[in-house]
């Protein structure tokens, strides 16, 4: 490591092209190779499935997950729009470029090198032509304290992101307004998502940081519950509600239709409530690294 002496203290100096080259190295990983919570509480969803058809459907899942290690090829064709959480050290400085050139850079490679599906097209509404290498990401920033740059990628799919919701409820809604709520998003979005689903869910903050919220949920371990007591029993009743829908594994009917139900929750104003429901596919991809 390499570190400056300034009047405030030693500065340490990291090149940006090991952001890059880490960016680059954790989208192919997350692509080929889901968390272990994942494969394991899909496996272990197989064997409570009582609908016969539910039971095969979360068996092929997971070998799908296990081919896909196998064969160092990604678990699915949607390889996803490019996410990346940046934690970064306050006593960090970064030579050789900006961080969002590095993650961009990373990105490209990432996509192009790893034979990955590039699916981003530069012009929302009118040309939608495809940018050729999967950029721009969506990058969130967060400072903290130390010298590290902690990243983590979470390539996600437009099947279950299309099927997400957000909801400006008034400060008397309660929790049956908001377990309601989500478990109706879940309900209309049916088996477009590929059940057996993650779901995040934002509460607080304003329209755009409850979204945040719901997105940064979907990268808790699967068996983690909220740090606040209430939070978590609404989390765990929410997850029963979701599952006693009967949608079941992809659509065909069944007892898990959804493997965990994350909540994050953030101080707001006095006159509002906003709800935002992030759903993601069985294979909730994500990956992290520390620089």
């Amino acid at each position: 490591m390499t570190y400056l002496e300034t009047d405030y203290g030693k500065i340490r100096i990291i090149d940006i092209k090991q952001v890059e080259d880490a960016v680059c190295a954790l989208f192919i990983k997350a692509n080929h190779t889901p968390p272990a919570d994942v494969a394991e509480s899909i496996a272990s969803g197989a064997k409570r499935e009582t609908s016969p058809v539910g039971r095969v459907v979360l068996n092929r899942l997971s070998d799908n997950l296990k081919a896909a290690a196998e064969l160092d090829i990604p678990i699915c064709q949607d390889t996803g729009m490019a996410i990346v959480f940046a934690e970064v050290g306050c006593d960090v400085h970064l030579i050789g470029g900006t961080l969002e050139e590095a993650v961009n850079r990373g990105v490209a490679r990432a996509y192009l090198e790893g034979g990955m599906r590039c699916s981003i097209v530069s012009d929302p509404l009118y040309s939608r032509k495809n940018s050729g290498d999967n950029t721009p990401a969506i990058l969130y920033i967060k400072h903290i304290k130390g010298d590290q740059i902690r990243l983590i990628a979470a390539p996600k799919g437009f099947g279950s992101e299309n099927m997400s919701a957000i909801k400006m409820f008034t400060p008397s809604a309660g929790e049956e307004d908001i377990a309601r709520f989500v478990v109706d998003t879940v309900c209309r979005a049916g088996s477009n998502p590929c059940p057996p689903i993650a779901v995040g869910i934002g509460i607080g903050g304003d329209f755009e940081y409850s979204a945040y919220l719901a997105k940064y949920a979907l990268l808790r371990p699967l068996n983690e519950r909220n740090r606040d007591k209430r939070y978590a029993a609404l989390e765990e009743k929410i997850l029963r509600e979701i599952n006693k829908t009967g949608i079941g594994p992809q659509g065909f009917g069944g007892d898990i239709t959804a493997l965990s139900v994350s909540i994050e929750e953030a101080p707001t104003h006095i006159a509002g409530l906003p709800v935002s429901v992030n759903i993601n596919c069985h294979v909730i991809r994500h990956a992290e690294a520390l620089i």
